[in-house]
């Protein structure tokens, strides 16, 4: 009898970055994006960049592009704040832009330092004219990830993917 692995919806991420044509993976370390750094890391088409800040992201990704490259930003709900001057980069210069935030202060967070940021998250985006795609069940990660990464490379649209908190699961303290 076979032994069948489970579905793991950052797979479809991962998936959909490869059909992209994705080459370069800006992020801060996260747990809610450890298997699919661990993905890019494996992968020998994928150059991740370790970021000492999320901002830096934008510019990376923003470089990728000018280089001919295609790039998707990682990074958590809190570092959200830190991108929104750096976001006038992607909107004034007309860069395509993705990036996929783990969402942190929502679905039974035990820190309260994160639930402010977690609230702020999808207008911070809408101000600076970042469309903002949302993730509530793992049904939805590989088709809302496909369409964003097709509407930023095919038109220069910048999107950001929230995943919930329910979808990547609440951290125990």
């Amino acid at each position: 009898m076979a032994v069948s692995t489970p579905h793991i919806w950052e797979d479809d991420i991962f998936n959909a970055f490869k059909k992209a044509g994705i080459s370069q993976v800006p992020y801060v370390p996260d747990a809610g994006h450890a298997h699919l750094i661990r993905r890019v890391h494996d992968d020998p088409d994928m150059t991740p960049i370790v970021l000492t800040t999320e901002e830096e992201g934008i510019a990376s990704s923003c470089g990728a592009w000018l280089g001919g490259k295609k790039s998707v930003l990682l990074m958590q709900s809190s570092g959200v704040g830190n991108c929104v001057n750096m976001l006038s980069l992607v909107t004034n210069c007309n860069f395509p832009f993705v990036t996929i935030v783990s969402m942190r202060g929502e679905y039974g967070e035990f820190n309260s330092w994160q639930v402010p940021m977690a609230r702020a998250t999808p207008t911070s985006f809408e101000m600076m004219g970042v469309e903002v795609m949302r993730c509530n069940s793992p049904e939805e990660v590989g088709p809302t990830v496909d369409a964003a990464l097709y509407a930023a490379f095919a038109s220069e649209q910048k999107i950001a993917i929230l995943l919930s908190q329910r979808l990547i699961g609440r951290k125990e303290w």
